[in-house]
């Protein structure tokens, strides 16, 4: 082996492994999230995070810049020159940010802008 070949399972003698009907292609996350998109961002989550929904400090997000909002979803956004981490909701017509460190939504206006939209976490560490 340490003459540059690499193991073929297929050329072995003898009898095939029963696990080999088993074996999947190595997972490219890259692949399964898109991330070849020019709209879309892997972001590290700082501070607290958003515990009420299992996001928690350290997490990678796969955010879209554009992906239309909807309520419910999770959003990163900036209010007044900080970036925050918060659930969407529409009222009337309006749209607030719902950060869990926050005491009421905040009203999306001209000092809170959406940036993107988050479609998945990563987690590195379990």
């Amino acid at each position: 082996m340490g003459d540059g070949h690499t193991y073929q399972g297929g050329e072995t003698t003898g009898f095939q492994s029963p696990a080999q009907d088993h074996i999947t292609k190595v997972v490219d996350l890259a692949d399964v999230l898109d991330l070849r998109r020019p709209s879309r961002y892997a972001v590290r989550v700082g501070g607290r995070g958003l515990p009420k929904r299992g996001i928690e400090a350290g997490d990678i997000l796969i955010t879209d810049r554009a992906v239309t909002p909807s309520s419910g979803r999770i959003a990163i956004a900036f209010v007044q020159g900080d970036i925050v981490l918060a659930q969407l909701l529409q009222r009337a017509g309006q749209w607030f940010l719902i950060p869990d460190a926050a005491p009421s939504p905040i009203q999306v206006s001209a000092d809170a802008e959406i940036w993107g939209i988050v479609l998945s976490l990563v987690r590195e560490e379990v």
